[in-house]
C-alpha cells in the first residue's frame, strides 16, 4: 500500500490589505479539517482547544502522510478533498 503526502484544501482570500491595489490582489488560506464522532468538517479560524479534542485533525497549510484508507475516507467526508490534495510519496 502506498502513502500519499496530502496537503489540505485552500480558500482565496481577499483583498489582502488597505491600500486600493490590494484590493486585486488575493492569497491562498488553508482550510483545517477536523473529525469529530466519524464525521468530518472544516474550520476556518481554529483554537488548539478544538483541535486536540478531535478525533483526528489536519491543520490548514500543512502537508500530512495518509495511507489508502485513510485517503478514501477523506475523499468521501465531503469536506472538499478532491484526488489533487494528494500526491504519492
Amino acid at each position: 500500500m502506498p502513502n500519499y503526502t496530502f496537503k489540505t484544501p485552500t480558500v482565496s482570500e481577499g483583498p489582502i490589505g488597505g491600500h486600493r491595489l490590494f484590493y486585486f490582489r488575493k492569497k491562498n488560506v488553508g482550510v483545517t479539517i477536523v473529525k469529530y464522532d466519524g464525521v468530518y468538517s472544516t474550520v476556518r479560524y481554529v483554537q488548539d482547544s478544538y483541535v486536540n479534542e478531535a478525533q483526528e485533525s489536519y491543520r490548514g497549510g500543512h502537508e500530512y502522510t495518509v495511507d489508502d484508507a485513510r485517503k478514501a475516507e477523506l475523499i468521501a467526508g465531503g469536506v472538499g478533498v478532491t484526488e489533487a490534495n494528494f500526491t504519492i510519496q
